[in-house]
């Protein structure tokens, strides 16, 4: 529960939706659903294995396996996720704000159509974000200091069930909608003249990113887990729940945006701007809108925990502190490093010129992170269990031999291989 609530975050119930609004909705997820079984799975796998051979945490994992350029790999996925939750805080805060905003003027607001500038005056004073920010650090800090059982695991095992059920009344409330049907039209019959190059290398890079592939967060709890535990299901089951989420977050939202006669491809804003205009526009819409928002907040705290809990690991290993400690210490470094990201979204810092666009510093560090970092990971991933380490690999998956696993060979191969190239490209598109 713990590994699939870090898969299940913001990337599912933000990122997944407006990515599939802006890509043509059904083509999007088809592609996307066969991704995360032909890549994704593959990759899940070979990252808890090395995880659980080693019991270490992700930079301890390539030293004690590998050694040599390998841990290169390994730094980088103990560096990544700081970098991703510094500004992953900051996107999370808003969920505490607009939680809060929806038993206020946030419906009114969004009648009046001005959810648009409701957003922007928001993101545009910095001395509110940061506190929003600090405020969802302070309670991801206190989770996991607490430790792997009494807080990441109980925290999950509560907030997990809690999600699915938010999910299920926000999508029963949207499929009642009158005109409704047009968004479950444009979500399931796929158009697959909308089927272009950039649909695929997004539906590959939001599989890699909404399934925390790359950032150390599997081999860590790969780590924590016993030697009879069934690897090949328990990735299956990771990559089940965080897709179905992903997929699920769809019905809540598009039957409400077409209802409403609004466009599907808004982007970023799909979530804080098109979504309350529908919440306002609906009886009970106070309501749903705060409960869709704690949706939103509860599947932010899930991943945030595992991003932390990488970075944490590393200092209990590695500094041999203990985990009050660690946590504390990295936890408030990372939302001081976030401090810049929450001020550049109101213009407050200059922008940095990268890739031929000049960028908020909170979009070169997205930019940086999640288009070139995990990638890099995955690849380094994905050849070293397929090349270098095949037939350890086949030990831990089998756990000796004692568990079947009948696509051992079609793994072996996308590991070579297809996986490789797959990401390679996201990577060259990304570049």
């Amino acid at each position: 529960m713990a590994a699939a609530g870090s898969a299940v975050g913001l990337g599912n119930i933000w990122r997944f939706p407006y990515l599939a609004g802006m890509n043509g909705g059904a083509a999007f997820v088809l592609v996307y659903i066969l991704i995360v079984a032909v890549i994704g799975y593959p990759v899940m796998i070979a990252e808890l294995s090395l995880g659980r051979r080693s019991q270490l945490n992700a930079l301890g994992t390539f030293r004690k396996l590998a050694g040599g350029p390998w841990v290169a790999a390994g730094w980088l996925s103990v560096v990544i996720p700081f970098f991703i939750l510094s500004f992953y805080g900051v996107v999370a805060g808003w969920t505490i704000k607009y939680t809060i905003m929806s038993f206020g003027s946030l419906m009114s607001d969004a009648a009046a159509g001005k959810a648009g500038d409701l957003f922007g005056a928001f993101i545009g004073n910095w001395q509110s974000v940061v506190f929003y920010q600090a405020l969802f650090m302070l309670i991801t800090i206190v989770i996991v200091a607490m430790g792997i059982e009494k807080g990441i695991e109980a925290s999950c095992k509560f907030m997990m069930p809690l999600l699915y059920l938010i999910l299920f009344v926000l999508i029963v409330r949207a499929l009642t909608l009158p005109g409704g049907s047009a968004g479950l039209d444009f979500y399931l019959k796929p158009d697959f003249s909308k089927l272009t190059g950039k649909v695929i290398l997004d539906a590959l890079g939001q599989a890699f990113f909404s399934l925390s592939l790359g950032m150390g967060i599997m081999i860590t709890y790969g780590s924590y887990l016993n030697k009879e535990e069934n690897l090949p299901s328990s990735a299956a089951l990771i990559c089940l729940i965080d897709s179905s989420v992903a997929f699920f977050a769809g019905f809540a939202i598009f039957p409400g945006v077409f209802a409403m006669g609004l466009q599907p491809a808004q982007g970023p804003g799909l979530a804080f701007i098109t979504c309350p205009a529908v919440f306002a526009q609906i009886p009970g819409g106070m309501f749903f809108s705060a409960l869709f928002f704690i949706l939103f907040f509860l599947a932010g705290l899930t991943s945030a925990i595992s991003l932390l809990e990488v970075c944490t690991s590393y200092i209990i290993d590695e500094l041999k502190w203990n985990r009050t400690k660690a946590t504390w210490v990295v936890g408030l470094l990372i939302t001081a490093v976030g401090i810049p990201s929450a001020m550049s979204l109101g213009g407050h810092i200059p922008t940095i010129r990268l890739f031929g666009a000049d960028m908020g510093f909170m979009d070169v560090v997205e930019q940086v992170a999640n288009n070139i970092g995990l990638p890099l990971v995955g690849i380094f991933v994905a050849v070293f269990a397929g090349w270098f380490w095949s037939n350890d690999a086949k030990m831990e998956i089998t756990n000796n031999g004692t568990v079947s696993f009948g696509l051992w060979t079609p793994w072996l191969w996308i590991c070579r291989v297809v996986a490789p190239l797959a990401i390679g490209l996201v990577l060259w598109s990304a570049l």
